[in-house]
């Protein structure tokens, strides 16, 4: 069943904030369909790894998959594992032994990814940040509001059965188990010892200015750095890069070079956590 936008009766706790966020809200609706929207995944089973980096330059980039491109089979890159994950305690079947990144475009449907997006516009549209990065994360709960998060299950109470269905949340999970399976076959890992972390998102990215540090998606980072718990890193996408909007190139940087991932609705994209990818997000060019 297609989930159906009604309007949402919010709490008494929210009055105070309804015509920042009503305007705040309708300025991002006008401009969605400029947004690059993807589900981030995080697998895994903690420490500290030093900044690096590296100066982009368009002449020492590659492009690992194009937009354009259709993979029949995963595209698989294999990088030697770094000793981030020594410093943590280890997880026989979960830990990495092998590392790398992958490219997918045949572990999830364009019609599920459709479905995806649309349970992610109908959450969004609920609030958003007042930066470039806009979150909902339904494994928590997490959605951002101006520059903080609330808690959408808390925050909106019963008025959320009206904005997503059970068949939303039967295709989450669906999907979650199929990219952590994918995960598990391409790194030989024990699927069963495998555990789904906080957090999993939905990030809506635009080119509005950071008003907190989690806005600031384009800087080079580990997420074994941020989040410790991490193993593994999936991205699925749920729109298309150069189409529904400008920048938003995922990219890794290695010491010779950047090698880059154009984003396609249903392209899942996946990789070891640790310094051997360090990676951003390419900023929206400016116009």
């Amino acid at each position: 069943m297609t989930p159906q936008r009604r309007r949402i009766i919010k709490s008494s706790e929210s009055s105070a904030n309804d015509k920042k966020n009503k305007r705040g809200n309708s300025q991002r609706q006008a401009s969605f369909w400029r947004h690059n929207v993807s589900i981030l995944m995080m697998l895994g089973a903690s420490g500290f790894v030093s900044w690096i980096y590296f100066t982009w330059t368009d002449e020492l980039t590659h492009t690992l998959v194009s937009r354009v491109e259709i993979l029949t089979q995963p595209r698989v890159f294999n990088v030697d594992c770094s000793e981030d994950y020594k410093k943590y305690k280890l997880f026989p079947g979960c830990t990495p032994t092998k590392c790398g990144r992958a490219i997918s475009d045949n572990v999830v449907t364009l019609e599920e990814a459709r479905k995806l997006r649309r349970l992610a516009e109908h959450g969004l549209s609920l609030a958003g940040s007042d930066g470039g990065a806009s979150i909902l994360d339904l494994h928590s709960g997490a959605l951002s509001m101006g520059e903080q998060f609330v808690n959408v299950y808390r925050y909106f109470k019963d008025q959320i059965r009206d904005v997503f269905t059970e068949d939303d949340f039967l295709l989450y999970r669906d999907v979650r188990g199929r990219i952590q399976k994918a995960i598990a076959e391409t790194f030989g890992l024990n699927f069963s010892k495998m555990y789904l972390t906080k957090p999993t998102f939905f990030s809506r990215i635009n080119s509005s200015s950071a008003k907190t540090t989690h806005d600031e998606y384009w800087h080079p980072h580990i997420d074994k750095e941020t989040y410790g718990s991490f193993d593994y890193t999936s991205l699925l996408y749920l729109s298309d890069y150069g189409v529904d909007f400008g920048g938003g190139r995922f990219v890794f940087m290695d010491s010779s070079s950047n090698r880059t991932v154009e984003p396609r609705a249903g392209r899942v994209s996946f990789f070891s956590s640790g310094s051997e990818n360090l990676h951003l997000v390419e900023k929206d060019p400016p116009h």
